[in-house]
């Protein structure tokens, strides 16, 4: 029952906020009479959350070491991209008897689009490298990564090494947020459940999981495609924030963004990792003037968290939570 009321919740959180924040949001709620640099900060900061925690269900949650989250961003991105933009008005138009409600209508069904495209490539990807381990998963993941998007580079439907323009600017600080809240409670109730039990399992000791009857491909290639739906909205968002994409924004360096949000903020934890993503993105901009000591001073900070808390920023605190909730 209590599962039930928090996603009643959740749903009801998303739908006020959403309507707030949509179309002009200055116009919707005097809180969002901030600055537009500011605003724009804080919506990175709920798409980094959305990449960060689908990440860690993968290296986190089931102990897959992945370097390619970036190409599932990219195919969410540019999925989603050619739903408004390419397909706009032949959508818009279907979509006519909806009046002032098609655009956003047209944008839900870009997000699923971008979300769907990126869980069949990570089940495209997943399923033949996720029998591997270790240093060569990851190895593979980088490679699958760098493939996407060198593919999507010499695609000219989508722009090519070019890019794609005009698209419109659906994505506001509601949306984004809504899905960063429900992409936390869908991974942190997947964990919680029974079945989540199996991700934990491989993590902890795969050939132990599967002498128990645990079928260990089934749970990575299953934590590979949730973790890419996610990743696909994310880029779908980041494609109607910013109006223009090109392939090099998708390249290893973001993957190694998002790897750097989850091993600061802890693997396993998805309120550290989530911290960890909105002080990375704040750190991100307060280095903005000096963009080339930018990966110098994330590693530093890597290299020191290391030191001092192997276990991450709140590694942990989720399972101390839970102890506490036990107790009461």
């Amino acid at each position: 029952m209590g599962s039930r009321n928090s996603l009643l919740l959740c749903v009801l959180v998303f739908a006020v906020v959403s309507a707030l924040f949509t179309g002009h949001p200055e116009a919707a709620w005097p809180l969002a009479q901030i600055d537009d640099y500011l605003l724009n900060i804080l919506i990175m900061a709920g798409i980094n959350v959305i990449l960060a925690v689908s990440l860690n269900i993968v290296s986190g949650h089931t102990g897959q070491f992945s370097l390619g989250h970036a190409g599932f961003m990219a195919v969410g991105a540019y999925g989603s991209a050619a739903v408004t933009q390419i397909g706009g008005k032949p959508i818009l138009n279907a979509l006519s008897f909806l009046g002032g409600a098609a655009p956003i209508c047209m944008f839900v069904l870009s997000l699923l689009v971008g979300g769907l495209l990126a869980a069949l490539a990570g089940f495209a990807v997943g399923l033949p490298s996720l029998r591997l381990k270790g240093d060569y998963l990851a190895i593979v993941t980088l490679g699958f990564g760098e493939i996407i998007r060198v593919v999507i580079q010499n695609t000219e439907a989508v722009g090519g090494a070019r890019g794609l323009t005009g698209i419109p600017a659906f994505t506001t600080l509601g949306w984004t947020w809504g899905l960063a809240a429900f992409c936390i409670y869908c991974v942190s109730a997947l964990i919680r459940s029974t079945y989540g039990r199996g991700f934990l399992a491989v993590r902890d000791d795969e050939i132990a999981a599967e002498a128990m009857g645990v079928n260990t491909t089934k749970y990575k290639v299953t934590a590979f495609v949730v973790g890419s739906f996610f990743a696909g909205l994310a880029g779908a968002l980041y494609a109607h924030l910013i109006g223009y994409i090109t392939p090099e924004g998708f390249s290893f360096l973001k993957s190694v963004d998002v790897v750097v949000m989850v091993i600061l903020g802890g693997m396993g934890s998805t309120l550290g990792v989530t911290v960890a993503a909105i002080l990375l993105t704040a750190l991100n901009e307060l280095l903005r003037q000096a963009e080339q000591y930018r990966m110098v001073a994330f590693a530093l900070l890597l290299i020191v968290l290391m030191i001092a808390r192997p276990q991450g920023l709140l590694g942990g605190i989720d399972r101390w939570l839970q102890a506490r909730r036990n107790r009461s």
